[in-house]
């Protein structure tokens, strides 16, 4: 087996979702701390002198104690070499999920036992069910009190709808956490609240036969209540089916505590067995494999001012095929030019090394110019093709902005434009009217606060924020067979054009967007925008 083979064979690339405050962070640096990444796991909120959890470093971030951006994180373990993609956990930033799920093999959905699949999360994971990735369930918090297990798979099923296959199953709850029995090896794994910040201690099994340990070590109420559980999950459980998991359609479920470290690595070590290599890619051209291809990367993400001491913005690419080598020249499809990628680096949080090479799986950062966009295309100078685009979600909430200092209009178009190449907002301008007025679109209203927040804080220019009644958006479709200044709308409808110019319909009213079809004959209108 060539080394580039090895290499890429031993990557696995996922993403992790979750509700805020489901312990996400928390599992992510347990993860760190087994790779030998960090020693000592830091507390992502409480005292202002605690370290702040490595995955998040936007300062809103850390004020709010929510992941506005998705950030990515390489470790070691047992062999293999690992890329995880944090993702926020906000059902407002779920278009920037979707993208990171794109750049994603597979999928850690983290739950909190006492809360179960919250409202605002559904969003979220229905965005990672829409990938047909295969989904991996982490349901946290077992040391404090949980709901019914099987009402907590039930609900994933029903809401999700997903089918659930427990791989371990706890012992209690809270403080009558004893354990997790242990599916495959029929055996009990005691619960020990390890010291939070290390690595977990050895776990004590005892097998399900020997009954006088057993009840000893958990109570014959609690021996009794399991034999119970364990005899209705055996007959009513899905069986497990890798092919099913690897297709999305069903997920295997772990629980534990991610704050005591128990059932962490355990869960580490089904997940590594169970996921994939990095697989082929869909481009235009046909299935790209990652090892008998060369180097080709797709953007899935563009971020700005990660460093404000250098004003800089980072394209990240997920690697599809090959070997990338820091010297070597590509050609960036979309904007048909061939160039060395500029300070390849990977991302350990805010802290960056910089790269002399990377295989398919891989995640790289690279200084941006300005001239990538997301789903843009990096190949071979001699080959061409280009990946599936990453569809743009239609915005919900609709704003006009002003500028507080019309003095400082230089800095907010600079600032406003580059946080919309980010994908984090969408920004329009009335169509036709000469008016240099921009109208801001998000999938979710918290978006206005980081775009207030960015804007002040990282280009010194402050904005008022004018809501708009529009909540449907339109694409034109055909938009070169229609003549916009004859198109007949409803009077809630407006006309305004994006970025590169194309022309939508904004309407209050769903029906208006009938209606108007009904009144323009030919015209075709979408909802999602194509990058």
């Amino acid at each position: 087996m060539s080394n580039l083979t090895q290499e890429i064979n031993r990557r696995r690339t996922f993403a992790i979702i979750s509700h805020p405050d489901a312990g996400k962070t928390t599992l992510t640096e347990k993860f760190l701390l087994y790779g030998g990444a960090i020693n000592l796991a830091g507390s992502v909120k409480g005292k202002a002198t605690a370290r702040h959890a490595v995955s998040d470093w936007m300062e809103i971030e850390k004020e709010r104690g929510i992941s506005v951006t998705s950030s990515v994180l390489q470790f070691e373990y047992d062999g293999y070499c690992i890329n995880i993609l944090d993702t926020p956990g906000h059902q407002d930033f779920s278009e920037d999920t979707y993208r990171t799920l794109m750049a994603a093999d597979s999928a850690v959905m983290v739950i909190d036992g006492s809360k179960g699949v919250e409202a605002q999360t559904r969003k979220l994971f229905k965005v990672c069910v829409m990938r047909k990735i295969p989904i991996f369930t982490f349901i946290n918090k077992m040391d404090r009190d949980a709901n019914d297990t099987f009402d907590l798979l039930d609900e994933i099923e029903k809401e999700l709808g997903i089918a659930t296959c427990p791989k371990n199953w706890p012992i209690g709850s809270g403080k009558g956490f004893k354990g997790i029995f242990d599916r495959d090896k029929r055996c009990v794994i005691i619960y020990s609240d390890t010291e939070k910040g290390t690595r977990e201690g050895e776990a004590m099994e005892i097998p399900l036969e020997e009954e006088d340990r057993l009840r000893d070590c958990i109570g014959q109420e609690a021996m009794d209540k399991l034999l119970e559980e364990i005899e209705l999950l055996d007959g009513a459980s899905a069986e497990f089916d890798l092919k099913e998991v690897q297709k999305g359609e069903l997920t295997p479920v772990f629980f534990g505590s991610a704050l005591t470290n128990f059932g962490v690595e355990i869960f580490l070590k089904h997940f590594l067995e169970m996921t994939t290599t990095p697989l082929p890619r869909k481009a235009d051209t046909g299935l790209i494999d990652p090892v008998e291809n060369n180097f080709s990367a797709f953007v899935f993400k563009i971020q700005a001012n990660m460093n404000k001491a250098h004003r800089d913005r980072i394209a990240f690419m997920r690697i599809c095929s090959g070997k990338f080598e820091a010297s070597m020249e590509v050609k960036h499809v979309q904007g048909g030019k061939i160039m060395r990628l500029s300070q390849p680096q990977q991302i350990m949080a805010s802290e960056r090394k910089i790269l002399e090479e990377a295989y398919a799986g891989d995640i790289i950062g690279v200084f941006d110019p300005g001239i990538f966009s997301i789903g843009d295309t990096l190949c071979m100078p001699k080959e061409s093709f280009a990946y599936e685009g990453i569809p743009t979600f239609a915005p919900e909430h609709f704003a006009r902005v002003r500028q507080v200092d019309t003095m400082k209009r230089k800095q907010f178009v600079k600032g406003i434009n580059q946080i919309a190449q980010e994908g984090a907002i969408q920004i329009f301008q009335e169509y036709n009217t000469g008016m240099e007025e921009i109208i801001v679109g998000v999938v979710g209203v918290l978006q206005f606060d980081v775009l207030k927040y960015r804007l002040n804080n990282e280009y010194n220019v402050e904005i008022r924020l004018e809501p708009l009644p529009y909540e449907y958006i339109r694409w034109i479709e055909n938009k070169d067979e229609i003549d916009l200044d004859k198109l007949t709308g409803t009077s809630d409808m407006k006309k305004v054009k994006d970025m590169r110019g194309n022309p939508l319909l904004l309407f209050v009213n769903e029906w208006s967007v009938g209606m108007t079809l009904d009144r323009n004959k030919g015209l075709i209108l979408t909802e999602f925008g194509r990058n």
